[in-house]
């Protein structure tokens, strides 16, 4: 008789950041900060770039869909780790685990991908400034409607995955979320083949995105350095300066957690590391490009300036 997959859990127990009491109001208070002005930023900055009308090129279409996945992003996990810190008995049923994993992978890869997009947009600015416009313009939906399309298959791949394994007990998540690696630990399946896919699939992602980001900025510092005057150069390469920080951010601290084998993996520097991209990472991107970037600046004070004109 072949076997069947079965399921007695129904319920996780996730043990968060911290079982200390006393830590427990002030790592709130942080957290609640960073969400706040996660989310506060990333809807102005989606909002701002709707309302004003400088910004809507090819750009700045892809940075407010940027900031609005990064707002959605933080949301999958900082209302229920806010909570949690509250609770004695931190728990999350099977199928709301379930989504939560689907959302954070989807989110996170449709993430990777906008940024390698948002490489090549430099790319296409600085090195054909000509056909920028009308090449880019046309290719923004389509850009990110796959970007979008990317998240969705790879999280269905591994939560596919996910829903045939067993869990027969213990319930115990090692975590403040639920990720892969640790529902992989409670499994009483064979979980092979979901490590093996987690590698394949984070590491063929990375390598494409990361090449294409590699790729495009190897031909824009090569156009760069053509361009005779100082200024030029300095005005071309601040254009870029906000995205390499984003994505230096972001891919150190998730290549740091996934492409790597199952044996060197420690649960609790896999946590430090998550609060970094799950929640810390979110946060700044919208203060790195308001902070690096004029056009935004000059957005903000133009909608200030507005704010304050009587009707």
């Amino acid at each position: 008789m072949a076997d069947v997959n079965f399921t007695l859990v129904t319920e996780f127990i996730l043990l968060g950041l911290t079982d200390h009491a006393e830590l427990k109001v002030v790592l709130f208070l942080v957290f609640l900060l960073i969400y706040t002005v996660s989310l506060v930023g990333n809807l102005g900055m989606f909002l701002l770039i709707q309302i004003t009308p400088k910004l809507q090129t090819p750009m700045y279409h892809f940075l407010s869909c940027l900031s609005l996945t990064d707002a959605c992003y933080s949301s999958v996990f900082a209302p229920r780790m806010l909570l949690n810190f509250f609770v004695e008995r931190e728990t999350i049923s099977f199928s709301a685990c379930i989504v939560q994993y689907f959302s954070f992978v989807s989110l996170l890869t449709a993430e990777a991908f906008l940024l390698a997009t948002m490489a090549y947009d430099r790319f296409m600015a600085i090195v054909n400034p000509l056909l920028y416009t009308v090449a880019m313009t046309r290719r923004v939906c389509v850009l990110v409607i796959a970007s979008c399309v990317g998240g969705i298959i790879n999280s269905l791949t591994h939560t596919i995955g996910l829903l045939k394994l067993s869990f027969c007990g213990p319930n115990v998540i090692r975590h403040f979320f639920c990720d892969l690696p640790p529902l992989l630990k409670l499994s009483c399946s064979d979980t092979s083949m979901n490590e093996l896919l987690l590698l394949i699939f984070s590491g063929v992602i990375a390598v494409i995105t990361f090449m294409t980001v590699v790729v495009s900025y190897i031909f824009i510092v090569a156009a760069i350095l053509r361009i005779r005057s100082a200024a030029g150069r300095h005005k071309a390469f601040s254009t870029c300066a906000s995205h390499l920080t984003v994505v230096t951010l972001l891919y150190g601290s998730v290549s740091f957690s996934y492409i790597q084998p199952s044996s060197q993996y420690s649960l609790e520097q896999e946590k430090v590391v998550s609060v970094f991209y799950t929640l810390v990472v979110p946060m700044l991107n919208p203060l790195i490009y308001s902070l690096r970037n004029k056009e935004v600046k000059d957005a903000v004070k133009r909608a200030k300036e507005m704010k304050h004109i009587p009707c």
